[in-house]
């Protein structure tokens, strides 16, 4: 079991903004990219400043935190954020913290993150940030679908204020739009990294960067295939149904192994999360004797198999051939790349202009009294909405290149 099962924010406000001040030449020099707000958004938010304020983003990349906490800075607030549990227990653990982060254990009803959540959301001026994929989709221009959890924690906060005897407050939940455009040429790039890919597979070279790309992700696909022990794919099946396949072999396997249940309605990001968190509770009893010394799906061999699960969690054949922008092709080869090479976070290839937009700001307090009646109906609408205003502004970015 982890030694620390919560890591509370410990954030110091003369800290942020000494960050604040360094953020913008660390992104651009460390992480190669640059933040774009309209006014329009800017005052937004700035309009929003004393209240309570809950942002939903969406959740591309990896340096969607560096993206909002640029955005904190524009702004001249400090946010909290609502982090991975993983990030929290590494080194830079203690910065994230200083800087307003905490911790959430994904997978788990993580009662220690739930209070936190609804004490900082008591606060008058708390600004929460949330993303509510749960995760990174790795794509750039489509969100996934979004947990209920922050709204439904927020209207939970507002309903405890309210038994304290408290007046109903306003609390808003605000869509942000996360969009990101290479500013350079990245020919360059691109064929670099299909040239290390066929090299690592022993591919030959195709035609065209298209087909290159195509060329191999069917490689890469018939060799988990072949990897799992499934058999040879029936060659009529689309790519979506062989990757639907192979996902859910994997979790199903992962799932007997530990002794886990699913539901149908259970997102597999949910799955996997569960499945992670039974690797570090119960790894110990069943390597300790209860497999076969010979048995392939060791804890760490079942913990790479949950990665292959996010990073391919979305992904689907005809991303990059809808709507061919170098943005979508260098998302399908940097998962090609995380998998190819067993990293986590490759570095970026290229400088990046990372646009926000906000949606119009949603008041809480006006579904209440909804959510007193009926409160899973409640949330999901609430949701929806939500995730319908990123889409939508997400469309406006891309509208805009």
């Amino acid at each position: 079991m982890p030694t620390v099962d919560f890591y509370p924010p410990r954030r110091n406000v003369p800290f942020v903004r000494l960050i604040q001040t360094l953020i913008p030449m660390v992104a651009s020099w460390g992480f190669q990219m640059d933040l774009e707000v309209e006014y329009e958004s800017l005052n937004q938010l700035i309009a929003l400043r004393n209240d309570r304020v809950l942002l939903l983003p969406n959740h591309p990349t990896f340096h969607d935190a560096i993206a909002i906490f640029l955005l904190s800075g524009r702004l001249g607030q400090s946010f909290y954020y609502l982090g991975a549990y993983e990030q929290l227990q590494s080194q830079l653990g203690s910065f994230f913290q200083t800087i307003g982060s905490y911790s959430v254990r994904r997978g788990l009803a993580d009662r220690p993150s739930i209070i936190q959540t609804m004490e900082l959301l008591a606060q008058p001026d708390c600004h929460l940030v949330i993303f509510p994929e749960g995760g990174c989709s790795f794509q750039n221009d489509i969100v996934t679908s979004f947990r209920a959890g922050a709204v439904q924690l927020a209207l939970q906060a507002m309903n405890r204020m309210v038994k304290q005897g408290k007046a109903l407050p306003d609390l808003y939940a605000v869509p942000v739009s996360i969009k990101y455009r290479y500013t350079q040429d990245m020919t360059g790039a691109i064929e670099k990294l299909l040239t290390q890919l066929e090299q690592k597979l022993e591919m030959p070279t195709q035609l065209g960067n298209y087909e290159r790309l195509r060329a191999i992700a069917e490689n890469l696909l018939t060799q988990l295939e072949h990897d799992y022990g499934i058999a040879s794919p029936d060659s009529t099946l689309s790519w979506n149904h062989r990757i639907e396949a192979l996902k859910a072999y994997i979790l199903k396997t992962c799932e007997q192994q530990y002794g886990l249940t699913s539901a149908a309605t259970d997102f597999d990001r949910e799955r996997v999360y569960r499945v992670l968190n039974a690797t570090l509770t119960k790894a110990e009893s069943l390597e300790s004797g209860e497999l076969p010394p010979d048995y392939p799906w060791t804890a760490e061999f079942v913990r790479r198999s949950m990665m292959r699960v996010l990073n391919f969690d979305a992904m689907y054949d005809g991303y990059v051939a809808e709507n061919p922008t170098i943005e979508r092709f260098m998302d399908t080869l940097t998962r090609l790349e995380r998998e190819v090479f067993n990293v986590d976070q490759p570095a970026p290839k290229g400088h990046r202009l990372v646009s926000l937009k906000i949606g119009t700001p949603i008041n809480l307090k006006d579904s209440f009294t909804a959510f007193q009646t009926n409160k899973a109906a409640t949330v999901d609408q609430l949701m929806q909405t939500i995730q319908r205003s990123v889409q939508s502004n997400l469309d406006v970015l891309n509208q805009s290149r």
